[in-house]
């Protein structure tokens, strides 16, 4: 009955408006970072950074909300929500994403599981996570509009505002979204295996809008990032 009740509450308007915030909040932040001049010793640089990395994830959690048709009720609103945030992440698409994803719901911690590495190591683990995710289409887009930015946008703002955030995201999203929770999945004696942060709220919307508390997600999948820390 609980899980339901949030269902239905992912389905509310706050959905899209929650995801036009962040689409939003990205394009002005990039925007204004892409036109600052820049200044190695100024702290505020390195803060921006981290900033722009949290809000490039906020838009992969979005496409990922998508995939569990949390965003709207409306399907072609969601759908379209979760290929907008899936290709201004790095070129990501999202019918791709949506299939490799599934699999990792009903294959986790297995062999068929695309987000899983049964090593557990760290480093060797995130290079299978990225070749997996990583196509040369991608990096083709993402040369070719590198070079056409060049032209608006200083070269150095577009490598250290536009080009590292989104890589450090990656890594973000593989750190608290996939290696802590399954590092140890066949370990894990629960039926998700998976393992969850302790609670503290604002420390997971920190580290990965509440995709620490994952057992909570695999658990009730319909909810969304933004009420996920409801089921904790």
């Amino acid at each position: 009955m609980r899980e339901k009740k949030l269902i239905h509450k992912a389905t509310d308007p706050f959905g899209l408006i929650i995801s036009a915030i962040i689409i939003i909040c990205w394009f002005i932040s990039l925007y204004l970072l892409l036109t600052w001049e820049l200044n190695y010793f100024n702290t505020g640089m390195y803060l921006a950074i981290l900033l722009q990395t949290h809000l490039y994830t906020g838009l992969f959690i979005t496409a990922h909300d998508a995939m569990h048709s949390s965003v709207s009720k409306n399907r072609k609103f969601n759908n379209l929500t979760g290929w907008i945030t899936s290709i201004l992440f790095a070129f990501n698409f999202y019918d791709r994403l949506l299939v490799k994803h599934h699999e990792h719901h009903k294959f986790v911690a297995t062999e068929k599981d695309p987000d899983y590495h049964e090593s557990g190591k760290l480093w060797l683990w995130y290079w299978s996570f990225i070749k997996r995710y990583v196509t040369l289409k991608q990096l083709i887009l993402v040369t070719i509009t590198l070079q056409l930015l060049r032209l608006v946008f200083p070269l150095e703002n577009l490598v250290i505002y536009w080009v590292l955030p989104s890589i450090l995201s990656t890594f973000q999203l593989f750190y608290f979204g996939t290696y802590i929770p399954h590092k140890k999945g066949h370990e894990h004696n629960n039926k998700h295996k998976s393992t969850t942060l302790k609670k503290n709220h604002l420390w997971a919307f920190v580290s990965c809008y509440f995709f620490g508390y994952h057992y909570e997600h695999h658990d009730t999948p319909g909810v969304p990032w933004w009420r996920l820390w409801k089921t904790k």
